[in-house]
């Protein structure tokens, strides 16, 4: 899988700079970019299919359980609650994980663009209020997301909304978005099923 935007849109105080964030950075993005379809073919095939059609298109979840088990092999916690050193709960997330600098926590977009919109006010919030270290949304780019279930939240329709979140006051953290493409498009590859029905795919 690509990478084809990497989008800071809060970068403040000591961690931000420090040695463990580039080190958590750059195995968290090495980790998105191992994402395959399909499984165990080294690279990311899409099947070229619009998703407006029920039954057309490719799903999402099996293609996150793929990094989500990548990213438990590296010390994340996976659809977990975040916490901070006091212990006061800061809302479940797709992976966690646990640093000095607080917790690190990442939203992989499965659902539509309001549920875009809440990954980013709930990351945006525990930064403002210093409860969180870092937060990364990925979020498939305008030519992947024709292509999978209509209406997932997209980077076209989340991007008019950066200023908003540049402009929350934030002493300490880190607020980025990753936006994903896939490699290549075939009809040789299966799609990507939708709803439960990959769950046992990767």
């Amino acid at each position: 899988m690509r990478i084809v935007a990497e989008h800071t849109l809060i970068n403040s105080g000591r961690y931000s700079g420090s040695a463990s964030w580039r080190r958590v950075r750059r195995s968290l993005y090495t980790a998105i970019r191992r994402v395959e379809w399909p499984p165990g073919s080294g690279s990311f095939t899409i099947y070229p299919e619009s998703g407006k059609k029920r039954g057309e298109g490719n799903g999402v979840k099996p293609i996150k359980n793929g990094l989500m088990l990548e990213l438990r092999t590296q010390g994340w916690a996976t659809e977990a609650r975040a916490k901070n050193k006091a212990g006061k709960k800061l809302g479940e997330y797709d992976a966690v994980l646990e640093t000095n600098a607080g917790p690190v926590v990442l939203e992989w977009e499965t659902g539509n663009i309001s549920s875009s919109h809440r990954s980013m006010n709930k990351m945006t919030m525990n930064l403002m209020h210093g409860l969180i270290a870092a937060g990364v949304l990925v979020i498939p780019s305008r030519n992947m997301y024709k292509f999978l279930t209509d209406r997932i939240g997209n980077i076209q329709e989340l991007e008019p909304y950066f200023d908003l979140w540049r402009s929350v006051p934030c002493g300490s953290g880190i607020l980025e978005v990753a936006v994903i493409e896939h490699d290549a498009e075939s009809f040789d590859v299966p799609r990507i099923p939708k709803g439960t029905d990959g769950r046992a795919t990767i």
